[in-house]
Formats: structure tokens, C-alpha cells, sequence
């Protein structure tokens, strides 16, 4: 083995181009950065959105809207969807880990039930929230409501 012979690990080295290595490599001189300005210098970052000094469109569009930091999103199940789970599994006891199994929620959402349809068999029903008519009609028919 002699210094001639070396060659770097097979998979180490992703280029064949050595840049920056003098005039007879063919890619001396400006090393491919072309000449002058920022990007030829070192240690250059773009900032983000910047577009060459016009005004970045984070800043030509105009601010709209508000956004409620303490908004909570609920899944929404219908009255009817416990029914329709109620009948098929023959449960008495409706929570998330029944409506994860049934395939309707991934169990990290919150759920909030509402009251469209009807209700018929006698529940028990454990969500995050309630809307007043689910809450009516889950009493109504004998079960109960537990807000976790």
C-alpha cells in the first residue's frame, strides 16, 4: 500500500468533484459560487421568505382573522351513531375505548356528543362534553351522562 493507492471507504464520499482544489481541476477559481455577492461568500443563510430585497409576501398580504389559542376541537357523534353501536354490540356502556373499537375515533380527540336522532335503548355514555338535547334525550330514555 502506498499513498498513491489510497482511495476513500466505498459509500463515504458522495461527489466525484473536488471543488476549490486550484486551476487544473477545472473547478478553481470562484469554486463554482460564481462572483461576488452573498452567496459566494462564507457563512451565507438565506432568511426565510426573503426574495432578493422586494417586499417577502408574509408582508404584502394583510393580516385577517383571529386566532382563539384556547379553541378546543371535538370529534362530533350523533345520538343516532350510539343507537345504531348500541344495537349492533349490545352495549350498556358507551366510552371511548367503544367508539376507538367501533373504528370512529383514534382515542387523542376529544368528543363531544350531540343530540341528532333518536335514542332508544338505555345508556350509559362517557364523553369530553355534552350538547343539551344529547344529554336530554340520553336521560330521557334512563341512562346516564359522564363527562370525563
Amino acid at each position: 500500500m502506498k499513498l498513491h493507492n489510497l482511495k476513500p471507504a466505498e459509500g463515504s464520499t458522495h461527489s466525484q468533484r473536488r471543488i476549490g482544489r486550484g486551476p487544473g481541476s477545472g473547478l478553481g477559481g470562484t469554486s463554482t459560487r460564481g462572483h461576488k455577492g452573498a452567496k459566494a461568500r462564507s457563512g451565507y443563510k438565506k432568511k426565510i421568505g426573503f426574495e432578493g430585497g422586494q417586499m417577502p409576501l408574509q408582508r404584502r398580504v394583510p393580516k385577517t382573522g383571529f386566532k382563539n389559542i384556547n379553541h378546543k376541537e371535538y370529534f362530533a357523534v350523533n345520538i343516532s351513531t350510539i343507537q345504531k353501536l348500541a344495537e349492533e354490540k349490545n352495549l350498556s356502556k358507551i366510552g371511548i375505548a367503544e367508539l376507538v373499537a367501533a373504528g370512529l375515533t383514534n382515542g387523542k380527540e376529544l368528543v363531544k356528543v350531540l343530540g341528532n336522532g333518536e335514542l332508544k335503548a338505555k345508556v350509559d355514555v362517557e364523553a369530553n362534553a355534552f350538547s343539551k338535547s344529547a344529554e336530554e334525550a340520553i336521560k330521557a330514555v334512563g341512562g346516564n351522562t359522564t363527562i370525563i
